[in-house]
């Protein structure tokens, strides 16, 4: 099957195969996926990263030569700060934080197509960080609003912020919530936990169908209306604007 890569800042990623229908997921500058289908403009895609399936247009994607996807499937660089400019033949081009940059040819210069030269001038993620960076690189999408599908600090939900972190800091984690759960070492008590490990959160119905960072002194920080600190205990989530608790607590994890 034929690979692509997003050659846009972000490309939404549709339920079906129509600008109307749901956004369920967001590919980034520079990640690449499978096409598996084909509808007029509309392609399926199936992102690499984490197996994510979904509707992308056509012209937000660049089909890739056996070699060009050989060449781009080997380790990438992130883009580190909430926002930033490449430089696309003396035009600006914006990305967000988790763009990935491949295709290197000679200092800062990158190759996303033959006709297309980027230029960067900043600091980029790449391999492993330590357990210590994942809040910081969290605290990068702070106050960034809620969206529905979302990966970047133009809106993001919240199992796309936990994603995006583990994933800048170099450690793969499924798309959702309740395939995240899934995911590490569970802990017994709120006492146990690291700041930079996950808390999830249940239904009415027993369902995982939220998450956050643990932050020190039973804080959490997770993207809930915006990207925000709340309270945590073995209740929940207790929002102070609202004054009440707004997620019942399911357990703990520990990804690394």
């Amino acid at each position: 099957m034929s690979k692509s890569i997003c050659q846009v800042s972000v490309a939404p990623v549709r339920k079906e195969p129509s600008d109307t229908s749901e956004m369920v997921t967001q590919l980034l500058f520079g990640e690449l996926s499978e096409i598996i289908d084909v509808k007029q403009q509309w392609v399926k895609v199936k992102i690499i990263f984490d197996g994510y399936e979904g509707w992308v247009d056509f012209k937000q994607i660049y089909i890739l030569s056996e070699i060009e996807f050989a060449n781009f499937s080997q380790e990438s660089s992130y883009v580190s700060e909430p926002f930033s400019l490449l430089v696309l033949n003396n035009q600006p081009f914006p990305v967000t934080i988790g763009a990935e940059l491949r295709g290197f040819i000679k200092g800062n210069i990158f190759e996303l197509a033959p006709d297309k030269h980027f230029l960067i001038d900043e600091v980029l993620l790449k391999g492993k960080q330590k357990k210590e960076q994942i809040l910081d690189l969290a605290f990068r999408y702070i106050n960034t609003p809620y969206l529905w599908g979302g990966k970047t600090t133009y809106g993001i939900d919240c199992s796309g912020l936990v994603q995006m972190v583990y994933k800048l800091a170099g450690y793969k984690l499924p798309r959702d919530a309740n395939q995240q759960a899934l995911e590490g070492q569970v802990l017994s008590f709120i006492e146990e936990a690291e700041p930079g490990d996950l808390a999830f959160f249940e239904n009415e119905e027993g369902k995982i169908v939220h998450v956050g960072f643990i932050l020190p002194d039973q804080k959490i920080l997770h993207a809930h209306g915006k990207v925000r600190i709340d309270s945590l205990d073995y209740t929940g989530i207790f929002n102070y604007d609202l004054n009440k608790y707004t997620h019942q607590l399911r357990f703990m994890r520990r990804i690394f």
